[in-house]
């Protein structure tokens, strides 16, 4: 009767089981993607940076008929940095909320959010990871959010 008893009970512990270790395996493979997504957004913002003299010459090659090339070469260079502060910005914090996402941190979820709402310009590896992120992390229709 025991054995009765123990092979009904055993059944209905694995399925809860196993949709926590899936959780946790979804979590850490969108934390890689997350990491690798940080690395790189900071490698393109270093090769922006370097290749900012070049990116210059070129633009200003297309100014030799303007009338005021001077304002057009400065609002080039303040696009310019805001792209590459932006790049930063970006593979920071897709690096970290992806390590968060690895390890279990506690604010793992608004981290990834944040850099899921910060990549979906970015096409077309942002916006994938970005709408995949929010999708999987933002709460149903119905469901409470976790208090913060």
């Amino acid at each position: 009767m025991s054995n009765a008893v123990e092979s009904f009970a055993a059944p209905s512990l694995e399925p809860q089981r196993s949709v926590a270790k899936t959780t946790v395996g979804r979590r850490q493979a969108l934390g890689l993607c997350w990491i690798i997504y940080g690395l790189a957004r900071i490698l393109l913002a270093v090769w922006l940076f370097v290749f900012q003299t070049t990116a210059t010459v070129m633009f200003g090659s297309l100014l030799t008929r303007v009338p005021n090339p001077f304002t057009l070469m400065d609002t080039f260079h303040l696009f310019y940095a805001v792209i590459v502060l932006y790049s930063i910005v970006c593979g920071v914090l897709g690096a970290i909320a992806g390590l968060a996402l690895w390890t279990g941190w506690s604010s793992a979820r608004a981290l990834a959010l944040g850099a899921g709402f910060l990549a979906l310009p970015e096409t077309p590896l942002g916006l994938m990871l970005g709408v995949y992120t929010i999708v999987r992390l933002l709460p149903l229709e119905g469901q409470r959010a976790p208090a913060v």
